[in-house]
This record gives structure tokens, C-alpha cells and sequence, in this order.
């Protein structure tokens, strides 16, 4: 391939990043190469420029720079190790997703320095075209559990909506310092990102605010170790960046393990505890493309499952089955 191209984006492309799109159309373009092009303004959509996660819509004509170049284009070689791992995380599978149970501190995606990350392994799993997985949702680096990723482009497209549309519904559990108060409740405020000395965070802002995203999350206490710690569960309705762990803070009762909003200069833990962000995507119940339900629960990880023993927590105490919509 030599020379500028100009792509269409097809009908179920709609809504898809752009990085995604690029990696669905050029699987051997790494994704640092795409950053630099974009960086420089050498990717365009309808002439205008753009960043790594704007989404493409239906009928845009993506500008698509000379990318031949063997020192930045790699051949796509599948990893058998990666796909034996990948396999071991999954929770559920159909023609169209998988259910993955990430592991806590593996990355999702790529970024500054991460250099193996699930989005990269994904390409071990090709389908029956030989395209990768894709992405529909994220979950941070330490936070574990209920991840979905498409098959297809059609899946990606429908479950991309699904996320987008609030349709799906996500129960997460969290160990955090302090006893919420009151009990149960909503937290509802308006998010922005700040840069900081070791990269960006989010932070809560007034209404009105620049880039200012409204936030809503719903939670309650499942269960305490004296005032010290509360087990909770959590939905969170938006989907913001951090959003749980900023609003667990925002309560003052942060989720222990957190690096970035959990301030431990003058904490004290407690014997047996463990290291790490205490957040899980314990469940999630999306609508299938066949009209079906599926309604899946993810075992909790080994830091958090020796933190529950620790603070006598019973993870297996409580029944998760029925309809997440009806409440946390």
C-alpha cells in the first residue's frame, strides 16, 4: 500500500473509535504509530483532526496517510500464549462476545508504558475473517472483573449501543476505609480531567465547568469490620473515567488500594490486608443480539478474596441472581 487513501466508514462501524476502526482495517498499524500520525495531524476525519478516542459516525471519510513503512508496520503474528491466557478468562462465550474476567493490573488498552495490555492480545483470538476482537466498554487497569468484547464488527456495533444507550447494567463490589453514611444512596456530581504531576486525573467540578460530565452512581452497604471498612456494591449509570472511585472519595470513604484518590500519608491499615485497588466488576446483564439476556457474575480476585477472609466478609453470603436493575 503506498499513497493517501480516503475510507468510508460502512453503517456498522457507526459509533466506533477511532482507534478501534484503525485496528480493524489495519491490524498491523501499532498503536504508538497511530497515536504519532494523529499527533501530527496526518489522520483526519472529514478533513477535520481528531484524537485516538473520537468516535466515527456512518458515511465520514477517514484521511489515511502512507503507512507502508516496514520499520513502523509490523506483520500481525498470532501469540498461542496469549490466546492459552486469554482463554482462561473467559466467563462466557457465544458467537458474537466474550465475557472476560480481567485480571487486576492488566491494562485494557495501551498507553504510556504499557507494553502488554488485552487490547494487543486480542489479536491471538481472530474470528473466522481473520479480525480481531474488538473492545466495547473499558475497565482501569486494577479494577478486575466483568469485561465484554465483540467478535464481529455487527456485535461491536449492537454492544457498542449497548453501552452508550445505559442498557446494560453493571454491579461492582468494593472494599473501602470508613463506613458510608448514609448507608445507601446516590452520588451525583459533575466530573472533569486535570493533569497532574504523574499524569491525568479526574476531579470534581461545578455544572458549567470546561469539559465538565455529569455523573451518577448508585450504592450501598453490603456489609462492615467495625467502622474501619465497609464492603459496597455499587452501579454506576454514567460511565465516566474513575467514576466510582472518585465518587467512593467524594463520600469520604475511599476505596482502599486506590493509588490516585485514596490519600494513606496517615492510614492505617490492617494485618492481613491486601495490596492493590479493592474495585470488581462483579456482574454485568446485557441484552443479546438473539433478544435474549445475559446475566453474568465474576469471582472475585485473590488480593480482594484474602482482604473479604481478613475482614470477615462471605463474598458466597449473598445470592446475585435476579435483575440488577432492581437496585444495588
Amino acid at each position: 500500500m503506498s499513497g493517501v487513501q480516503q475510507r468510508q466508514v460502512n453503517d456498522d462501524e457507526d459509533g466506533m473509535r477511532l482507534d478501534r476502526w484503525f485496528a480493524t482495517h489495519f491490524p498491523q498499524l501499532g498503536f504508538g504509530r497511530l497515536q504519532k500520525l494523529i499527533r501530527n495531524g496526518e489522520v483526519k476525519v472529514d478533513k477535520a483532526k481528531v484524537k485516538t478516542d473520537s468516535r466515527v459516525s456512518a458515511g465520514q471519510t477517514v484521511r489515511i496517510p502512507p503507512i507502508d513503512d516496514p520499520d513502523f508496520v509490523k506483520p500481525v503474528q498470532l501469540d498461542n500464549r496469549d490466546a492459552e491466557f486469554l482463554r482462561s478468562l473467559i466467563l462466557y462465550e457465544d458467537e458474537d462476545i466474550y465475557v472476560f474476567n480481567k485480571p487486576h493490573g492488566l491494562a485494557v488498552q495501551g498507553g504510556s508504558g504499557q507494553t502488554r495490555h488485552l487490547d494487543g492480545m486480542l489479536k491471538s483470538l481472530p474470528n473466522k475473517k481473520g479480525e480481531p476482537p474488538r473492545l466495547v466498554h473499558r475497565l482501569d487497569r486494577d479494577t478486575s472483573g466483568c469485561l465484554v468484547v465483540a467478535k464481529t464488527k455487527q456485535a461491536a456495533s449492537h454492544f457498542g449501543n449497548v453501552f452508550r444507550s445505559r442498557s446494560a447494567r453493571k454491579i461492582y463490589w468494593a472494599i473501602v476505609a470508613g463506613n458510608p453514611h448514609p448507608q445507601q444512596g446516590e452520588i451525583s456530581c459533575f466530573l472533569a480531567r486535570q493533569s497532574t504531576d504523574d499524569g491525568e486525573q479526574m476531579v470534581v467540578v461545578r455544572n458549567g465547568a470546561p469539559n465538565a460530565q455529569h455523573s451518577l452512581s448508585y450504592y450501598s452497604t453490603t456489609d462492615t469490620a467495625s467502622k474501619r471498612f465497609a464492603w459496597v456494591t455499587l452501579k454506576p449509570v454514567t460511565g465516566r473515567t474513575h467514576q466510582l472511585r472518585v465518587h467512593m472519595a467524594q463520600l469520604g470513604t475511599p476505596i482502599i488500594g486506590d493509588p490516585r484518590y485514596f490519600n494513606i500519608e496517615n492510614w492505617q491499615g490492617a494485618p492481613g490486608l491486601a495490596e492493590g485497588l479493592h474495585l470488581h466488576a462483579r456482574r454485568i446483564a446485557i441484552p443479546l443480539r438473539n433478544g435474549k439476556r445475559l446475566d453474568i457474575s465474576a469471582p472475585l480476585p485473590p488480593h480482594m478474596r484474602a482482604s473479604f477472609e481478613t475482614l470477615g466478609f462471605d463474598p458466597d453470603r449473598y445470592d446475585v441472581s435476579g435483575d440488577p436493575e432492581d437496585g444495588v
